[in-house]
């Protein structure tokens, strides 16, 4: 689940879900960059971390002034590879001391480098960027290495999905910030070793669940129609899991197959543009076997269906915004 200089400190910008890897080592600029504080503006009081049993409720409200998301920038020299991600809804796991949790919500994942390599200093990034958090109100809850079990906890996939803005949590010590704001919350990873940093930014907001429910005489006339169905089934970010919202379409199919038992179907999975062709390729093979797997369960003959991913390929919609990037992860159902 493709080298131009970041921008000063005083400027910020700098990471879906669905989400990925990267396919080269050159670099690019990271999103449009917008001020988040006056350079001029004292820096907040050294952050402290919270108690290991994290709660957002013993971080105080933040109101200090933000640009535009992912909010921060680097220092002259330093860049983020073309590894960035940037997902309108996803999720990353930050580590608040003893556990790590779970954030949905807008997405910005870099791995941060120099332009030449033999001058990357952690401590002059350090530096930078943790005076920029606390410029933006920004709270550290912890910083010490994740312990190897809960990093082997991580399920392959997800590490893989994460890994752009983790760095190397397996060998290095990671630094977790948090801006509470009055209606949302800003989580910051951070970490770096001798030759790069990983970071990865999180603005939090509910998930919208954009499938549509197909009831079975629409999928009827479309398939008698033009031999295909389309159905937005909603998946976890970047997984396999099918969520229990879209119980009511796969019920939809499951009636429309037992309403005519010599109807087989050919299960054809896609994903958006995000990340790489092998991932994609995985992740909507992987898709269109759960709703296979979804159908047989409820009693529908395996011989009955097949099921096969093909990625970003034979896109329906521009994969320039969500609303396009939604359209294309679909799943079809095939007459055959």
């Amino acid at each position: 689940m493709k080298k131009i200089n970041v921008a000063a400190m005083s400027m910020v910008a700098l990471v879906a879900g669905c989400g990925h890897k990267s396919k080269a080592d050159d670099t690019v600029a990271p999103p449009n960059l917008t001020a988040a504080a006056s350079p001029t503006s004292p820096a907040a009081p050294s952050a402290t971390p919270v108690a290991a049993d994290f709660s957002i409720d013993n971080v105080p409200i933040s109101n200090a002034p933000l640009g535009k998301f992912p909010y921060f920038g680097l220092p002259a020299g330093y860049m983020a590879r073309n590894t960035q991600q940037l997902h309108d809804f996803g999720h990353f796991l930050f580590w608040t001391g003893k556990n790590l949790q779970n954030v949905e919500g807008q997405v910005y994942m870099a791995e941060i480098v120099n332009h030449d390599e033999n001058k990357f200093s952690s401590y002059e990034l350090t530096k930078n960027m943790e005076a920029l958090f606390q410029q933006a109100g920004a709270v550290k809850v912890a910083q010490s290495k994740i312990p190897k079990e809960q990093m082997d906890a991580i399920p392959e996939a997800t590490k893989g999905e994460l890994l752009t803005g983790f760095g190397d949590p397996w060998n290095d010590p990671v630094e977790t910030w948090v801006i509470r704001r009055p209606h949302d919350a800003i989580w910051i990873h951070y970490s770096t070793n001798t030759s790069q940093a990983g970071m990865t930014v999180v603005q939090t907001k509910p998930f919208v669940a954009t499938a549509a429910l197909l009831p079975v005489d629409q999928l009827k006339s479309d398939l008698d129609k033009t031999g295909k169905a389309v159905i937005h089934v909603n998946f976890a970010t970047d997984q396999t899991q099918i969520l229990p919202t879209s119980s009511p379409q796969i019920n939809a199919v499951v009636a429309l197959l037992k309403a005519d038992p010599s109807l087989k179907l050919a299960i054809n999975g896609y994903t958006d543009d995000t990340g790489s062709d092998a991932h994609n390729l995985t992740l909507s093979d992987g898709r269109a076997k759960a709703v296979q797997t979804a159908l047989t369960t409820a009693g529908v003959k395996g011989d009955r269906l097949q099921a096969k991913g093909y990625g970003r390929t034979n896109p329906v919609s521009s994969n320039t915004d969500e609303e396009g990037k939604a359209a294309n992860r679909r799943v079809e159902l095939i007459k055959l």
